[in-house]
Formats: structure tokens, sequence, C-alpha cells
């Protein structure tokens, strides 16, 4: 059967001749952009007393720092909500472009951005204002321009973002309780395909947050800017290593319209 043919295609080689199939490898590579986010947030907050990715903490310090009359603390609270909303708008912008290889670009560009911070921070070039700015602005550029391929992955069937795990949580103590009130899972994408284990596969992305933080309070306070160091070699390597075009996320898309087809035929 043709079938057959095409899944095989549509299947990614990986190490020992295992394949795997390309919503796989979108969980790995979610859980490590979560896991980058988290040190960068961390890194943000313990540096320059500010959140990076966590927009609605600086929010909530915006708006009852200017309500106590503390404008200048204020001021440095809304800056990365600027930012990261700028960098949101471009990487929208990217998203819905006819540009290819988008990963790529954009892990670039994260690690260009903090190299150039590590190296300008060391020639005493740059504020903590503008370090604040260029960071947010890189998390609202994955968290938008990874849109589908990334930032907002399909994980166990659901959009997940991964500048920040508020709504991840939500999602895993949803899945608990259905788990506990026994209900059936209707858009099941596999056998294994249960709530426990979309809450499991949710909880990887909230593990690998936790541990990007947990990493970077180690690093921080010891290496101080070179703890950016971990990111830029991370993101580097993904940028140069990374396959995946435009078209290639077309190809996860048809590869679940056709295993929807085979196995509609198998039962």
């Amino acid at each position: 059967m043709g079938w057959n043919r095409i899944l095989l295609n549509l299947k990614q080689p990986t190490e020992g001749g295992r394949v795997a199939y390309p919503e796989e490898i979108e969980e790995s590579l979610a859980t490590a952009l979560a896991t980058i986010a988290g040190f960068l947030d961390a890194y943000g907050f313990i540096t320059y007393n500010i959140y990076v990715s966590f927009m609605s903490g600086n929010t909530t310090r915006t708006g009852y720092e200017t309500g106590q009359g503390n404008l200048a603390a204020a001021a440095h609270s809304a800056l990365p909500i600027i930012s990261f909303l700028g960098g949101s708008f471009a990487g929208a912008l990217l998203a819905h472009s006819s540009v290819h290889r988008i990963r790529r670009l954009v892990f670039g560009m994260i690690a260009a951005s903090l190299a150039l911070i590590i190296g300008f921070t060391q020639l005493g070039l740059l504020s903590d204002w503008v370090n604040v700015a260029v960071i947010s602005f890189t998390m609202g550029a994955m968290n938008t321009a990874l849109s589908g391929v990334g930032a907002r992955s399909r994980v166990a069937g659901q959009s997940v973002s991964l500048t920040f795990v508020s709504g991840t949580l939500s999602r895993i103590g949803m899945e608990l309780a259905l788990v506990v009130r026994h209900v059936h899972l209707t858009d099941s994408q596999e056998p294994w395909d249960t709530h426990a284990r979309r809450a499991l596969r949710l909880a990887t992305i909230w593990a690998g947050f936790l541990s990007g933080a947990l990493l970077s309070g180690a690093a921080t306070p010891r290496l101080g800017v070179w703890a950016l160091l971990f990111p830029v070699l991370i993101l580097s390597a993904l940028a140069a290593f990374d396959r995946s075009s435009s078209a290639q996320s077309g190809r996860s898309v048809e590869f679940e319209e056709i295993r929807g087809v085979v196995e509609s035929k198998s039962t």
C-alpha cells in the first residue's frame, strides 16, 4: 500500500536507526527552548531584579509601583513589557513572511544578541536598561516567530508557550482532573495518548523551565554576564544544525492528516 511508503518518508531519522515522528522532535525542541527561557528569566531577575519573559509579574509591579508614586521603578518594570511586545510584533511579522528556515534565523538572532551583550558589557558600553530591553525583545520574538515550530508548539496535542509556564501548569491541572474523573480523551492521537500522558508531557515543559532557572541560579552569581554563554552555545548549535523550514513544518501537518487516514483504514 502506498500509504506506508509515504509514512516512512515523513519520519525523521535519529541515532541508532530509530525514527522519530515530527511531533516528537517538536516536543524535544520545546523542552530545550523552555530551559533556555527559564535560564534567561532567572538571569534577568538575579542581575537586573526584573523578569525578561514573565510579563504578568512585570505588569503587576508596574501597576503597584505607579500606585505608590515610584515612577522610576515603574518605568524599570514597564521597559521589558514594551520590549517584549515589540519582539512579539517583529516575530509575528517574521512568522507570516516568506522567509524560509525561520528557526535558524531566530535562533541565530537570539544567540548573536546575547553574545553582543556579553561583549559590550565587558567593555562597559551597555547599561542594564539596554540589556533588559534586548533580552526581553528576543524572548518576545521567540514566543511568536517560532509559532507552531517551537515557542508555541503542539505538545501533548495542545498549544503551549515556552517563555512563561502559567498556562502550562493550568493545563497540567486540568489534565490531572480529567484523569481523576476518568474522562475519555476524544481527540486521542495515538493509542497511548491519554490525559495522564498529556499531563506528563506538559510537565516536561515546566520541568525544563525550572531546570533552566535552577542552572541560572547556580551559574549567574558565579559567572556574571558570562553565564549567557550557555544559551548562546545552545542556540548557536540549534541555528547551525536545524534543518527545518516552513515547508517542513507543513509536512508535519501533512503527516498528521495522512496518519489519520491510515489509522481510519486500519480500523
